[in-house]
């Protein structure tokens, strides 16, 4: 998001910033107690459904009132890494202590590469519709995509994981 594409100050745009880092570390670390206690793949649904909803709400909260940008970076900032913890552990729990650590790492590496593909083609998008909007609305709808194929993640016998 562009700070002056909507009359903001950049320190206000910051402020915003800093407000979701911080909600994130609530977020992660509320994520990594119920990933301890709850079913990783559902988390995982619920944190990438309600991210998708959160970048729908993006657009109207850039054109509403600041307040709108303050419930966004409270809701985004709690979900922002919030899917990490349920991840790696699916990645031990799949794949084995032994080459969780290996697993997770090309899952990071997957995701940047996505994220940079993302971010270019906002990039493309904002130039040609001079409005990052429509990125925001399809990355909401890439989110309820990953919220469904997370649901498909099959569980690892356990037999299994404790062979490898």
């Amino acid at each position: 998001m562009r700070a002056y594409d909507h009359g903001m100050l950049e320190v206000a745009a910051a402020g915003l910033l800093a407000m979701m880092g911080l909600f994130d570390l609530f977020g992660t670390t509320i994520s990594g107690w119920l990933s301890d206690h709850f079913d990783s793949r559902k988390l995982l649904f619920w944190y990438y459904g309600l991210r998708g909803l959160s970048l729908l709400f993006l657009p109207y909260a850039l054109t509403a009132t600041p307040a709108m940008l303050v419930v966004f970076s409270v809701f985004y900032g709690l979900d922002w890494i919030a899917t990490v913890p349920p991840t790696a552990k699916l990645a031990s729990e799949t794949f084995g202590k032994e080459k969780s650590g290996m697993i997770f790492g090309w899952i990071v590496v997957a995701h940047q590469l996505g994220a940079s593909t993302a971010a270019y083609g906002a990039g493309v998008m904002r130039d040609w519709f001079g409005t990052y909007s429509q990125a925001f609305v399809i990355a909401g709808f890439v989110c309820f995509f990953a919220a469904l194929m997370a649901l498909r993640i099959r569980r690892a016998p356990a037999a299994a994981v404790q062979a490898a």
